[in-house]
């Protein structure tokens, strides 16, 4: 049995990542800020310290073999560019914490258990379409973790690919969950959706499913690829 880790496990894409793997067979310990449930392990991010607690508490549970880790969980509030100084810097620095260096932090625990133990292992980074094409005047903040996590994702999979430890990113667009939810409608709702091709967000099983064929299926050869899932609105 495949043992994961799934970050920001509470809801949205988070949750239907960890519904698909279980549908799969594996064993997931899902994360939360809060605990939700027996199975979910809280953990704020916003606490320097908390990432190396997940990942002990985890380690535990699974009796010392975590096969992959899914870094998803993602902070997305807006910082308007005219916000008092130091309002600005710390929406900077909390969503940095929480959507790169949690991750990086993860990361790291992650390549130096499979390192210690020589079976290998995988990571799936959930970045975003932000970190190619940045986002609104409103989120530097999160298109530069985004952007960060990718470049990341790809330095591990070159360092590590001998070790067979690996890397794989998606890149959603705007997906149908609360949080995307939020910024369509401060972004003017459904005439946003003219500028994605197919006509539609993407549904969090979409995202869900591409994150469990990286886990479970995709070739050893594939390591360092990002999968973009945007319906056509940012095209590399």
């Amino acid at each position: 049995m495949t043992n994961i880790l799934v970050t920001g496990s509470s809801r949205g894409i988070g949750r239907s990542i960890v519904e698909s793997l279980r549908a799969r067979g594996a064993n997931v310990v899902g994360h939360a800020t809060s605990a939700v449930d027996a199975d979910t392990i809280a953990a704020d991010f916003a606490d320097p310290p908390a990432p190396q607690m997940l990942w002990q508490q985890a380690v535990d549970r699974m009796e010392g073999r975590i096969d992959v880790l899914v870094n998803n969980a993602g902070l997305f509030e807006q910082s308007p560019l005219d916000a008092s100084d130091i309002e600005w810097l710390d929406r900077w620095e909390d969503t940095l914490r929480i959507n790169l260096t949690s991750a990086a932090q993860l990361s790291r625990f992650a390549v130096r258990h499979w390192r210690a133990s020589g079976r290998g292992g995988r990571i799936v980074h959930v970045a975003s379409r932000a970190g190619h094409r940045g986002d609104s005047p409103s989120h530097w903040h999160y298109a530069a973790a985004k952007a960060g996590m990718l470049a990341m994702h790809k330095t591990i999979a070159r360092g590590y690919g001998s070790d067979n430890i690996l890397s794989f990113a998606i890149a959603p667009g705007f997906t149908d969950t609360a949080m995307a939810g939020d910024y369509l409608a401060s972004r003017g709702g459904p005439g946003l959706l003219a500028d994605i091709p197919l006509g539609r967000v993407a549904e969090p099983e979409e995202i869900a499913e591409i994150v469990t064929f990286c886990a479970l299926d995709a070739p050893a050869s594939m390591t360092g690829a990002t999968i973009d899932a945007n319906g056509a609105s940012h095209v590399r």
